[in-house]
């Protein structure tokens, strides 16, 4: 199951970790949250190659944090329009759809506006961190994750009252 956030929040998985992406063309930053689906913490990065490959890195964190959903960064366009990068997140949850011994059978996949994920981030990094800019290149994926996942689990708690 994919679709925007709130179109399939009713159907989310409870009591357990939602993993967060940020998926770009060069890497894929990663956070999970706890099982109460609180806060989201940063985790990785992985070095994108092909889709294969890319989901091969995933499998073992899936199995070491008992992952039960995905939520996948969506970049719009400022306007709120959908553009080529939309359709190849989009396209990237659809295909973890088709790895079942990966993602599970019938995997829940939301998808989450991230304008500006990266910009917040790299805004505070450099205001009020004070990193240099190849530090910054090392973390502002997996933070732009966390960032994106928080935003979605926030959304969650919001939309449960």
């Amino acid at each position: 199951m994919i679709g925007l956030l709130k179109e399939i929040l009713a159907d989310r998985p409870k009591n357990t970790r939602l993993l967060g992406m940020d998926i770009g063309t060069k890497t894929i930053g990663l956070a999970i949250c706890d099982p109460g689906q609180g806060i989201a913490t940063p985790l990785k990065v992985i070095e994108r190659t092909k889709f294969t490959k890319d989901i091969e890195q995933l499998k073992p964190l899936i199995n070491d944090y008992n992952i039960g959903g995905y939520v996948l960064g969506y970049p719009y366009n400022m306007d709120g329009t959908e553009g080529p990068r939309c359709q190849a997140v989009r396209h990237f949850g659809q295909e973890m759809g088709n790895h079942p011994q990966i993602f599970g059978t019938n995997p829940w996949i939301a998808l989450w506006d991230e304008r500006l994920s990266t910009a917040a981030v790299d805004d505070f990094l450099v205001e009020t961190i004070d990193m240099s800019r190849t530090k910054r290149k090392q973390v502002v994926d997996k933070l732009a994750a966390q960032y994106i996942l928080q935003g979605a689990i926030d959304f969650i708690k919001m939309s449960a009252v």
